[in-house]
């Protein structure tokens, strides 16, 4: 008897324009996230990195908020409740007692918190003549993962500079993930260089499903995001993607696909733990 096929589900990836009012960012948020359920009819909607804030070291201790008591998370619970969709939080910066956050929540149909995600690998890197960036100046790194159950599904959560480690990937699809989800911000370095690149192989690493969130272009802010959100299949095929501007683009997941891939082509199966190993799961 074959294997019955897996349903999927409709995601919308919005890429936001984001300015200095976070009360601006987080209305402009809401309204572009009813328009793409009762638009677009989405089932899963998913924010970019830092979306009720610029994007900068400066700006996380201004704009952090706690989880999930602060103006953001009652919000994203709310909207979430009111349309019965999974949202996939973007990130914000969130305080706590002891130290800042860079971190997405994710929220259930019912309005209700499903998870935490704290970025674990934090952007710490110097490119000459390019870039020089320093997280960790602000930010504490997390040290756990989050999977979601989404309608049959299991999708895992990383955030931008996260994607450019394929042992946490890897993690994920031992945990059964069928689909990871990264908000990011590349810059116009990093970005035309690596951002398709890198979900494409993260795509055919795990043979999932890969969606990049970034915030819209402004080349008048004073670290500018490269735009170009995407939706990857396990084949790696880009099967949607943004502009830079400020944009909502909608793909259709058929987990049945991520089953195809992995019966057609079964590198799980097939690695040498006698070798290597990646099963170690300290997450």
């Amino acid at each position: 008897m074959s294997k019955m096929a897996r349903a999927g589900f409709r995601i919308a990836l919005l890429q936001l324009k984001v300015g200095p009012s976070k009360a601006d960012n987080l209305a402009n948020a809401l309204t572009r996230i009813r328009s793409a359920v009762r638009d677009n009819g989405a089932r899963v909607v998913a924010l970019p990195e830092c979306f009720n804030s610029p994007y900068g070291t400066q700006h996380f201790a201004k704009y952090a908020e706690e989880i999930p008591t602060g103006e953001t998370s009652r919000s994203l619970s709310a909207v979430a409740k009111e349309l019965g969709i999974y949202l996939i939080g973007g990130t914000i910066p969130e305080r706590t007692p002891t130290a800042t956050y860079n971190t997405c929540t994710v929220w259930s149909p019912e309005g209700a918190l499903l998870a935490t995600y704290r970025k674990i690998h934090l952007f710490d890197i110097n490119i000459p003549g390019g870039i020089t960036f320093r997280e960790s100046d602000v930010l504490t790194g997390g040290d756990q993962l989050a999977v979601i159950p989404i309608d049959g599904a299991r999708v895992g959560i990383g955030i931008c500079y996260d994607i450019r480690f394929d042992e946490l990937a890897r993690l994920y699809r031992n945990k059964g993930c069928d689909m990871l989800i990264y908000p990011g911000a590349f810059n116009m370095k990093t970005g035309p260089l690596h951002w398709e690149l890198l979900a494409r192989a993260r795509a055919n690493d795990t043979q999932s499903y890969i969606a990049t969130i970034s915030p819209a272009r402004d080349a008048g802010a004073g670290y500018i995001a490269w735009g170009h959100s995407m939706v990857v299949d396990p084949w790696a095929k880009v099967v949607a993607e943004a502009a830079d501007g400020e944009e909502t683009i909608v793909a259709d997941v058929d987990f049945g696909k991520v089953d195809e891939v992995r019966a057609q082509i079964p590198v799980f199966s097939q690695r040498r733990t006698d070798l290597y190993d990646t099963k170690e799961q300290k997450c």
